[in-house]
């Protein structure tokens, strides 16, 4: 990777996570994974650097990033030494973590990507702050204020956001977090990649926004109704109206990579 790269100046948010009806769509989380593993693949290759918000759950998405970020670097000659992957963690998240174990995932992390921990409001802690408590410290208002401080600091950082799945049941906050930080996009007018076809939190925002059909049992979820309001040309992504369609109900991941791929060269043109 070198700063000629087509996406070398860019940051790409990734924002994923398991979806509750793939089942129904005769999809499984390997689905999920694959389409994940290969958009971030194909934005490595091109320069982008790849920012998540998410846990450390040993079989997360977090981890696989962590994989992938780190294959890409050991098969690339690159001398660009900026993190090509930030993964920020939101305060009740790192809290339950010993500092022990941060600080080695940090050395881990060393050359390929870095790890940010966050407070209440969304700022980076320094390691010597960070306080290891139990789940049971967190209310449920702490787990809402630092989500949201969290993506609110990551929509700060990027300059596009990549959105499939999502969980519409047993979140923490005050959405969907997939729905969250879709409307901190949208209201920021950042680039916008919208895979609904995947089902779940982002398959309900693409049919509020008629990109999809409209299914006959609908779930609804805290601030669901805002969505309505968006259509299309909101999503600012470089695609055409029938290109922005095709992504938002395409599971096939080459065409879903072709897309973005399309979208965000045509941003870079057009800033040129």
């Amino acid at each position: 990777m070198n700063y000629r790269e087509p996406l070398s100046q860019k940051v790409v948010a990734i924002s994923i996570s398991e979806s509750d009806d793939l089942a129904v769509r005769g999809l499984a989380d390997e689905h999920l994974r694959d389409a994940m593993t290969e958009i971030s693949r194909h934005l490595l290759a091109m320069g982008a650097r790849l920012v998540y918000g998410g846990d450390l759950r040993d079989n997360g998405y977090t981890r696989l990033l962590f994989e992938l970020v780190a294959r890409h670097r050991r098969d690339a000659d690159i001398g660009d030494s900026r993190p090509a992957f930030s993964n920020y963690l939101p305060w009740p998240v790192h809290s339950t973590k010993p500092r022990a174990y941060l600080s080695a995932l940090r050395e881990d992390l060393e050359g390929i990507g870095e790890l940010r921990c966050l407070d209440r409001d969304g700022r980076d802690m320094a390691e010597n702050d960070l306080v290891q408590l139990s789940p049971d410290d967190f209310t449920d208002q702490d787990w809402a204020d630092s989500l949201t401080s969290m993506r609110r600091t990551q929509t700060e950082v990027i300059d596009a956001r990549i959105v499939l799945g999502g969980r519409v049941t047993n979140f923490k906050g005050v959405m969907p977090g997939i729905a969250e930080e879709t409307e901190f996009a949208l209201e920021a007018q950042q680039p916008l990649f919208l895979l609904g076809g995947f089902g779940g939190c982002a398959g309900d925002i693409a049919a509020d926004m008629d990109l999809l059909p409209r299914t006959g049992k609908s779930t609804a979820w805290p601030g669901r109704e805002g969505f309505s309001r968006w259509r299309s040309m909101d999503l600012a992504n470089g695609l055409l109206e029938d290109e922005v369609a095709t992504l938002a109900r395409t599971v096939h991941v080459d065409e879903a990579v072709a897309l973005i791929l399309r979208g965000l060269l045509r941003l870079q043109e057009a800033s040129a």
